[in-house]
C-alpha cells in the first residue's frame, strides 16, 4: 500500500518521502520538515498516534491520519491529538490526493496577503496573514484546522455556526465524516485559549444549534 501511494502521488506531482516504522517517520519529519504527513494509525516500533503527538510538539504541518478503525471515537482521538483530517480504509488513491491538495490549500492560503485581516478580540490578536493567534502577547499554537475554525467564529462575534457549517469552512468541500468531530476541535481550542475551559469566554456553545464567538461584554 505504501509503495502504491508513493507511486501515485509522485505521478500527481508531489515529492514523497516514505517511512515504514514510527521511529523512522519521526526521524524524517524532524530532518525534512514536510508540508504534510500522511500517517497510518498502526505502525511498528511507535504508533501513528504517538508519532502525531510528537510531530505536533514541534510542527504545525498538515497531518492526515489513515486507519482501518471506523468508530467515531477513534476519529475523535486522532483529531484531539492534532490531526487535521482522517481517512478510513479502504479509500481510493484519488481521494487521498484530493484530501492532500485540500489541506495544502488551507495551509498555504491565498498569496494575496493584502486581503488578509488582523482582528483584535478582547485580549486575543488573530492574524490571518501569519496564521497566528496571540493571547496577551503570547503566541498560542494552533493546528491549521483549529485556526480556521477560530478565525471563522471570531470574524462574526455572536453569530451561531452549526457544526456542519464550521466543518465545511474548515475542511472545504473535501469534508467527509461525522459532524461530531467538530466537538473535538472545539475542546482543543478551549483548552488552548480559555482561562477556564469549563466556562468558555471566547467559544461558546449554543445548545441544539452549534457554536459562537462571545461578544464583548
Amino acid at each position: 500500500m505504501l509503495d502504491e501511494m508513493q507511486t501515485y502521488l509522485q505521478r500527481e506531482g508531489f515529492r514523497v518521502l516514505t517511512a515504514r516504522t514510527g521511529k523512522e517517520a519521526l526521524t524524517i519529519a524532524r530532518s525534512e520538515r514536510p508540508d504534510l504527513v500522511v500517517l497510518d494509525w498502526m505502525l511498528p516500533e511507535k504508533s501513528g498516534i504517538d508519532v502525531c503527538r510528537e510531530i505536533r510538539h514541534t510542527s504545525q504541518c498538515g497531518i492526515i491520519m489513515v486507519t482501518a478503525r471506523s468508530d467515531e471515537s477513534d476519529k475523535i482521538v486522532g483529531l484531539e491529538i492534532g490531526a487535521d483530517d482522517y481517512l478510513t480504509k479502504p479509500f481510493s488513491l484519488r481521494e487521498l490526493a484530493s484530501r492532500i491538495r485540500a489541506l495544502l490549500r488551507r495551509l498555504r492560503g491565498s498569496e494575496d496577503k493584502s486581503m488578509f485581516l488582523e482582528m483584535e478580540r478582547d485580549n486575543l490578536s488573530i492574524s490571518e496573514a501569519k496564521c497566528q493567534v496571540l493571547k496577551d502577547g503570547q503566541e498560542i499554537q494552533l493546528t491549521p484546522t483549529e485556526f480556521k475554525i477560530l478565525y471563522t467564529l471570531a470574524a462574526r462575534p455572536g453569530i451561531v455556526f452549526s457544526r456542519l457549517q464550521l466543518l465545511k469552512v474548515a475542511l472545504q468541500d473535501e469534508y467527509m465524516g461525522y459532524e461530531r468531530t467538530m466537538d473535538s476541535h472545539i475542546r482543543n481550542l478551549r483548552r488552548k485559549l480559555e482561562d477556564d475551559p469549563a466556562n468558555p469566554r471566547y467559544i461558546q456553545t449554543v445548545y441544539g444549534f452549534g457554536y459562537r464567538f462571545g461578544e464583548p461584554s
